[in-house]
């Protein structure tokens, strides 16, 4: 405010002569430029009200990893006019550093797209998810937001373990699919082979199958009007109260948790108090938007729209992800959540050098925030002293969260040997009544309970889907078998292709088994898992020595 009288100051001592003739842009920092009402992000606010719930559409595209799910997004918004078309436009949606260098999602992403059709302008809100099993999660919580699904599956590549996986997540969400081949200006490509996989797997008519090239942008038109006929608008209304569902959220030094919502009913804008209903905590709402994709600020936001919301959250825990919000004295019935992700894999987490703790402890609750899926326990060790015990949903997860870590944060850090979390039954009293119950579960091999004291031990247990071309099966088996695994079920998916069932104990594929699987089959053979409980095992501690005095960091854990 001084600077904007000092320089009103100013321009009054100047002699009239030297006053320029034309109206002047006054810079940005002063509070209004050019007569244009002045907004935060340089931007007009859009009004969102043109846009009625019967001419919304919210989607997802899902894919096994690298079938051109991004590819085809970047088309989707040069195609509605939301970015503009040059070459550089790979992966748009993409935004973190660890999702570029490595070519994969990591973390689901929204973007609204405007579209005309047969003089109808409708609202697209896409949202782009990971294709690696590792982010399921993120794909099981977008689809909360839609009400249907792109299915991308590769011309070239056919179905794959994950395409499987992530077609029955949308299918018990009860979500319209649109399968989509892509890929179709391969030399190899074989649309016809592919549309029969899908209907043989999924039974959907090989009539429903769209054909596109992504990267040519070959019939991604036709994709479009797909979503506008096939996907049903969202089921609310404007003049219910408001209920706002949180399904991802980011952080923002200077303005605090970005919220991204999305409306099942009701209507939001700046300045109407709000109440979360986990933390039972109020805020105003200082801005509400919609991304495409960079943050566009609007006046409201409406029944069935999918956008961002800023609202003075200061600490990271405040927004959590699958909370409800409503309007304060309006209270609603909570929207049902998701289910809390289970960590697969546990490793411990040590900063290289104990003056870093407490910024290393910044740096994970704000990384938390992004990727809610991981867990945290404190812990401390003799050779590594304070950290912190981090549970994942798999190895690239953890290779990931650990990469983004040292990129976005500039901290680096000491891992320890990954661990499952394995079961013990107590039967000494003695530990049950320090447990408080006689079930207990060992993430840290350091407090593995003693063979005297327990009646069995438990291990975890996954139910693996492994798609291969039919020559590699008989090395495949042996894999399986090496690694104590049962099969379960076997089916030619058609006369090349086979899918195959294994419930294996998940210390066996955690650390090694995908790359194996890999070199074994070539890199044709996909792999996906899903949590099937707990086995009793026969399992011991293994102690390494060094000097001849174990190093509790060094334990492990084997069959």
């Amino acid at each position: 405010m001084a600077l904007a009288v000092r320089t009103a100051a100013w321009w009054a001592r100047l002699p009239s002569s030297r006053l320029p003739a034309a109206p002047l842009c006054l810079p940005p920092w002063l509070p209004a430029a050019c007569g244009r009402p002045y907004s935060s992000s340089g931007k007009e606010k859009l009004d969102m009200s043109t846009y009625p719930v019967e001419s919304i559409r919210n989607f997802s595209i899902i894919a096994h990893v690298d079938h051109g799910k991004s590819t085809l997004a970047d088309r989707l918004l040069e195609i509605t006019g939301t970015i503009a078309k040059t070459d550089r436009n790979k992966q748009v949606l993409d935004k973190l550093q660890v999702e570029r260098e490595r070519g994969i999602t990591v973390k689901a992403q929204s973007a609204s797209l405007f579209y005309s059709h047969e003089g109808v302008n409708y609202l697209l809100n896409l949202i782009d998810t990971p294709g690696h099993v590792d982010f399921s999660y993120e794909v099981s919580r977008s689809l909360s937001a839609c009400q249907g699904v792109i299915l991308v599956v590769d011309a070239n590549e056919g179905i794959q373990a994950q395409t499987v996986a992530n077609f029955y997540l949308a299918f018990e969400a009860q979500l319209a699919i649109i399968p989509v081949i892509n890929k179709i200006d391969l030399k190899n490509a074989d649309p016809e082979r592919v549309e029969k996989q899908i209907e043989k797997l999924f039974d959907i008519p090989i009539h429903e199958c769209v054909r596109i090239s992504a990267k040519q942008g070959t019939n991604v038109e036709k994709v479009l009007q797909k979503v506008i006929e096939k996907i049903p608008p969202p089921q609310c209304n404007t003049a219910d109260p408001l209920k706002a569902l949180v399904f991802d959220s980011t952080f923002d030094h200077y303005r605090g948790v970005i919220a991204n919502i999305a409306l099942f009913g009701g209507e939001i804008q700046k300045g109407h108090k709000i109440v979360s209903a986990y933390t039972k905590k109020r805020y105003e709402v200082n801005e509400v938007g919609i991304l495409t994709p960079n943050e566009q600020p609007t006046h409201k936001l409406y029944a069935g729209q999918v956008g961002y919301l800023v609202a003075g959250m200061k600490e990271v825990t405040e927004a959590q992800i699958g909370d409800t919000l409503f309007l304060y004295k309006q209270p609603v019935e909570p929207l049902p959540g998701f289910k809390s992700a289970k960590p697969m894999v546990f490793a411990g987490m040590y900063p290289v050098d104990q003056t870093e703790y407490n910024n290393l402890k910044s740096a994970l609750e704000r990384l938390t925030l992004n990727d809610s899926s991981v867990t945290v326990h404190r812990d401390s060790s003799l050779a590594l002293g304070a950290g912190w015990r981090l549970g994942f949903l798999g190895l690239l997860h953890m290779e990931v969260f650990n990469q983004r870590l040292e990129q976005e944060y500039n901290t680096s850090v000491i891992l320890t040997a990954p661990t499952v979390p394995y079961k013990a039954v107590l039967s000494s009293a003695k530990l049950i009544k320090e447990y408080g119950k006689a079930e207990i579960t060992i993430i840290n091999p350091a407090q593995f309970p003693d063979k005297l004291s327990v009646s069995e031990y438990l291990e975890p247990t996954v139910l693996g889907t492994i798609v291969t071309p039919q020559e590699y099966i008989g090395k495949i088996i042996v894999l399986c078998q090496d690694r104590r695994a049962v099969q379960k079920d076997m089916l030619y998916i058609d006369e090349h292709r086979v899918m195959l069932k294994y419930l294996f104990p998940l210390n066996e594929i955690v650390v090694d088994f995908y790359d194996a699987l890999k070199s074994l089959s070539s890199g044709y053979a996909s792999f996906d898992y899903e949590d099937a409980g707990y086995q009793a095992a026969d399992l011991i501690k293994m102690d390494i020595l060094l000097n001849g005095n174990p190093v509790e960091e060094l334990a492990t854990i084997i069959h």
